[in-house]
């Protein structure tokens, strides 16, 4: 058991799954705002010896330093690599302290936005037909750029609804093959496909002005990662042509400079964050904790 838990920040569990937290440690401090900088970071986290937090702040060697007695860091989000984590594991190891994150809470949100916003387009529901007149994703050739959990679920939704698939990632996938889809190099989907679909980990970039040149003119691109799958001065240049981008979040989109270009659709709202999906977060969060402790709530 810990001695002490602290929540540096709102991490979204349900109210069952915060009382759980008790179970694990003597005392419980869970913070209801986001801290400003590393010095309140530290501030907060003290002589605790276990830590949790989300994604909305990040948790560095400077703050940890500053903290000597913190064996075990919960993140009560994403964690795919070192590389896109919040928290610098690096140093974290180094310390001898054990950092655990979810994976695949929050992707059914994302597919139904996918499937939404792509129907609204193509239909011209509340707004023009993507190409004048009303069409069906039946038929519709769909890149998808990294076929991971989400990309994956995204690349079967589509299916269901006619679409051709074809995907990049770093290698081709046999269970993807088995469903028809086929595996393209970067550019040549970027080339082949009207609507391509970015799923990529955070701090991911593989659009640069080379893939804008093969991506072309009348395509559709949707970003579900946390940050932009581009840099962004090809980007910016290709949003002057006749095409459009979906973000659920600015900062998938790349910063609120970029909300009111007449070829940007970004909702400002994350969509995998949904009912259900606080429901699968509490449920790995505690589970993280319970393999750590060795205790069962």
């Amino acid at each position: 058991m810990f001695e002490k838990l602290v929540a540096i920040e709102p991490v979204s569990l349900i109210p069952s799954a915060e009382k759980a937290l008790h179970s694990f440690a003597k005392e419980v401090v869970m913070y209801p705002d986001i801290p400003k900088d590393d010095a309140e970071i530290a501030a907060r986290i003290g002589d605790a010896d276990a830590v949790l937090l989300s994604y909305t702040s990040r948790l560095e060697k400077g703050a940890l330093e500053k903290c000597p007695n913190v064996k075990y860091i919960g993140m009560c989000c994403s964690l795919y690599s070192p590389e896109s984590a919040n928290v610098d594991i690096h140093y974290a190891n180094s310390r001898g302290i054990t950092v655990t994150g979810i994976r695949d809470y929050g992707d059914e949100g994302v597919v139904e936005y996918v499937i939404s916003e792509l129907v609204r387009c193509l239909h011209g529901f509340g707004q023009e037909p993507w190409d004048g007149m009303a069409r069906e994703i039946t038929g519709l050739k769909a890149g998808i750029v990294g076929l991971g959990k989400s990309g994956g679920m995204i690349a079967d939704a589509l299916h269901f609804f006619g679409a051709e698939i074809s995907y990049f990632a770093r290698s081709e996938k046999a269970d993807a093959k088995a469903k028809g889809y086929r595996f393209l190099p970067l550019n040549e989907l970027l080339e082949y496909n009207e609507a391509l679909f970015c799923c990529l980990n955070r701090n991911t970039v593989l659009l640069y002005e080379e893939q804008f040149e093969k991506l072309g003119n009348k395509k559709i691109l949707f970003n579900t990662g946390l940050s932009p799958a581009w840099d962004e001065p090809p980007f910016l240049q290709w949003l002057e042509g006749d095409n459009l981008c979906f973000c659920d979040t600015v900062g998938a989109l790349g910063g609120e400079h970029l909300l009111d270009h007449r070829n940007v659709r970004c909702m400002q709202v994350s969509t995998g964050r949904t009912r259900q999906a606080f429901v699968r977060l509490s449920e790995k969060v505690l589970r993280n904790l319970s393999d750590f402790t060795g205790i069962t709530v």
